[in-house]
C-alpha cells in the first residue's frame, strides 16, 4: 500500500512537472524573418533579450523538403530565414521587427551584402493579422522617414518553414573563426554601420 502511494505521489509529480513544462513552451511564441545569410540572421537575433533561440531553415518557397544545395541554387524559390523563438512577457513581436530592420539593408532587392539571389532576399512573414498588421505598420513608418528610396523586403503571411540542416544551425557558435572571417568579408557590419549611422 506504501509503494502504491509513492508511486502515485510521484506520477502526479512528474505529470505536474511536464505540465509546467507544457505552459511555459505554450506561453512562449514563434517569428520568422529573412536577413540574407541566416547564419548572420540567427546569430544577432539570439543577441536580442527576450530572445530564447533561433532556427536557420527556408521559406516562401514552392519547393517541397528543400535542401541547402538547392536553396543555394536559387531553384526552390525559397529564401533563408530564421524562426525565433521568444518570451512574449519580455520582447514584443513589435520590438523584434524593429530590431529586425537594423541587421537588413531593405534597399537591396534579391540579395544582402555579399550574397545575390532571391534566395538572399530579405523578409518579414508574418503568422496572424496583428503581427501583419504591425510589420506593414513598421514598415509604413520606415518608408515615411525617406532614408530609402525604395524598400523591397518582402511581407508576406507564414508558410511552412524547413529547418537547415543541423551543421548550419548555431554556425556562429561552432565555427566562429570561419564565421567572423565571412561576416567581415561580406561587409555585412560595415555596410550597416553607414545605412543606420
Amino acid at each position: 500500500m506504501y509503494r502504491f502511494k509513492f508511486q502515485r505521489a510521484a506520477l502526479l509529480a512528474c505529470l505536474s512537472f511536464f505540465g509546467a513544462a507544457s505552459a511555459v513552451l505554450a506561453a512562449n511564441a514563434t517569428a520568422i524573418f529573412a536577413g540574407g545569410c541566416f547564419w548572420c540572421t540567427e546569430s544577432d537575433f539570439e543577441k536580442f533579450p527576450g530572445v530564447l533561440g533561433a532556427e536557420s531553415g527556408y521559406t516562401a518557397g514552392k519547393t517541397p523538403n528543400p535542401d541547402y544545395k538547392s536553396v543555394s541554387a536559387g531553384i526552390t524559390g525559397h529564401t533563408e530565414a530564421v524562426r525565433v523563438t521568444y518570451d512574449p512577457s519580455k520582447v514584443s513581436y513589435a520590438q523584434l521587427v524593429e530590431y529586425f530592420w537594423k541587421t537588413i539593408d531593405p534597399s537591396e532587392k534579391d540579395r544582402q551584402f555579399c550574397d545575390s539571389g532571391t534566395q538572399y532576399r530579405s523578409g518579414i512573414y508574418w503568422g496572424n493579422d496583428e503581427e501583419r498588421k504591425i510589420a506593414q505598420t513598421s514598415l509604413e513608418a520606415l518608408q515615411k522617414t525617406g532614408r530609402f528610396k525604395t524598400i523591397y523586403t518582402e511581407l508576406a503571411a507564414a508558410s511552412t518553414f524547413y529547418v537547415a540542416e543541423e551543421y548550419h544551425q548555431d554556425y556562429y557558435k561552432k565555427n566562429p573563426v570561419r564565421y567572423n572571417y565571412y561576416r567581415t568579408g561580406c561587409g555585412r557590419d560595415a555596410q550597416l554601420k553607414r545605412i543606420w549611422k
